[in-house]
C-alpha cells in the first residue's frame, strides 16, 4: 500500500516538512538577528551556535527515555508548539541583549532534540516495516529539500521584512506542524515500565553495545561524524585559500551538496528493493569516500576545477544521503519499538559527541601539515566508515 493514502503517516510527513523548513529557516534568520540588530561578532555568532548545539550533548539520552514512555504524538506537539513559543519572543525580548537570544538558542536546541528524536521513532511505530524504505524516503527528501530552500527563505525574508520579523515565520511553520502531527491518530505508547531514567538509559546503551547491527551503525556514526566534522572544518580553506575561489564560487560548490542530497533521498527508497541494505551500505559509501578523494588532487581555479567541484559535491552527497536513509531503515528495522527513542538518541549523541574532537583536529592538522593534507587524511579517515558497515552487512546477511 502507498504510504499517500496512508493518513497518520501523510500527517507526520507535512508537520516534519514544514518543522524542517521552520528549522532551516531559523538557521540563518536567528543569527542575523544577532548581528543586525544586536550588532554581534564573529565570536558571539560562535557562542550562539554552540549554545543551540550544546543540547544534543546534554539532553539526547535524556529524551530518548521520555520519547519510549510517551506518545510519540505529545512529544512531537510539545516540541514544535515550544519552538514556536521561543521563535515568537524573538521581536519582544531584543531589548534583553544577546543573553536573552543566546536562551532563545538553547531553548530551541532542547525543542529540536525532542522532535527530532521522536519523529525518527515514530515511522515504525506508523507503518508496516516493508513501508520503512519509502517513507524514510520520503521524509529525508522533504528535509533535503528544506535544506535547500530553508536558507534561502530565511534569507529573502529578512531582506523584505527586517530579521526579527523575518523569525516569525518559523515561528508560525512550527505551529502549523504542531496541528498537523496533532492530528495523528495512534495513540499508542510502548509500555516501558517507568523505572529510574538512568536505568533506562543504561539499557538503550547495552542494547546498542549488545546488537551487532547497532554497534555497526554506531560505530560507522561515531566515525563518519568524526571525520566528516575535521573534512567541513578544512574544506571551506581550501576552496577559499589553497584553490583561490572567489567567494561567488564557493557558495556554489557548497550549494551543490543540496541538490546531491535531494537526488539520494529520492533514490533511497529504489536502491535497498533493488540491491538489498547490506550492499547499499557498504558500497554506496565506499564509492562516496571515493568520489570526494579527489577533492584533494585539484589545482586552480578555471572552470575545469570548478566543474568538478560541483560534480563531486552532487555525486557525494547522493550517494551519503542513500547509505544514512538506509541505515535508518535498518536501525529501525532491528530495534523493538518500546526502545527505538533510547536507541536513536544514544547513537546521535554518541556520533555528535564526536564532533567538536573532529572540528579541532582538522584544525589543529591544517595548521601543523598544511590544508590539502589535512583534507586528504581527513577523507582517508572516513573510509573507516564503509569499514564498519561491513559488518553490518555481515549481520544483515545471516
Amino acid at each position: 500500500m502507498s504510504l499517500w493514502t496512508h493518513r497518520d503517516f501523510v500527517r507526520l510527513w507535512i508537520g516534519q516538512s514544514a518543522s524542517q523548513l521552520a528549522s532551516f529557516a531559523g538557521q540563518v534568520t536567528l543569527p542575523l538577528v544577532a548581528v543586525t540588530s544586536l550588532g554581534a561578532g564573529a565570536a558571539q555568532l560562535g557562542v550562539l551556535r554552540a549554545v543551540q548545539q550544546l543540547p544534543i550533548l546534554l539532553f539526547s539520552l535524556v529524551v530518548g527515555v521520555l520519547v519510549d514512555r510517551w506518545r510519540f504524538r505529545s512529544v512531537l506537539v510539545a516540541a514544535d508548539l515550544g519552538r514556536a513559543l521561543v521563535f515568537a519572543s524573538v521581536p519582544l525580548g531584543l531589548g534583553l541583549g544577546l543573553s536573552f537570544l543566546y536562551a532563545v538558542g538553547f531553548a530551541a536546541g532542547v525543542f529540536t532534540v525532542c522532535f527530532d528524536v521522536a519523529y525518527q521513532s515514530a515511522l515504525p511505530r506508523l507503518v508496516e516495516r516493508d513501508q520503512l524504505a519509502q517513507g524514510n524516503s520520503m521524509l529525508e527528501t522533504t528535509r533535503s529539500a528544506a535544506q535547500i530552500s530553508g536558507p534561502a527563505l530565511g534569507g529573502g525574508l529578512v531582506s523584505l521584512l527586517t530579521a526579527p520579523l523575518a523569525v516569525l515565520a518559523s515561528a508560525a511553520l512550527f505551529a502549523f506542524s504542531s496541528l498537523s502531527v496533532g492530528r495523528i491518530s495512534n495513540r499508542t505508547t510502548t509500555g516501558v515500565p517507568r523505572t529510574g531514567v538512568l536505568r533506562q538509559i543504561g539499557e538503550g546503551l547495552r542494547i546498542v553495545a549488545r546488537d551487532s547491527s547497532l554497534r555497526a551503525i554506531a560505530a560507522a556514526t561515531c566515525v563518519y561524524q568524526f571525520g566528516f566534522t575535521a573534512l567541513t572544518t578544512v574544506y571551506l580553506l581550501f576552496l577559499s585559500r589553497t584553490l583561490s575561489l572567489p567567494s561567488a564560487i564557493v557558495g556554489l560548490v557548497l550549494a551543490s551538496f543540496g541538490p546531491g542530497v535531494l537526488i539520494g533521498s529520492l533514490l533511497s527508497a529504489w536502491l535497498p528493493r533493488r540491491f538489498g541494505y547490506g550492499p547499499v551500505v557498504v558500497f554506496a559509501a565506499l564509492v562516496s569516500d571515493l568520489v570526494m578523494l579527489v577533492t584533494s588532487t585539484l589545482r586552480g581555479s578555471g572552470p575545469l576545477t570548478v566543474a568538478a567541484l560541483v560534480t563531486i559535491n552532487v555525486l557525494y552527497g547522493a550517494l551519503s544521503q542513500s547509505v544514512d536513509v538506509a541505515v535508518t531503515a535498518v536501525r529501525q528495522l532491528v530495534t523493538p519499538l518500546d526502545v527505538q527513542g533510547r536507541v536513536v538518541a544514544t547513537i546521535n549523541f554518541l556520533g555528535l559527541g564526536l564532533t567538536p574532537f573532529g572540528a579541532l583536529l582538522g584544525g589543529a592538522l591544517a595548521a601543523a601539515a598544511g590544508v590539502r593534507t589535512a583534507l586528504l587524511v581527513a577523507t582517508v579517515w572516513l573510509f573507516l566508515s564503509p569499514l564498519c558497515l561491513t559488518r553490518l552487512r555481515r549481520s544483515l546477511a545471516r
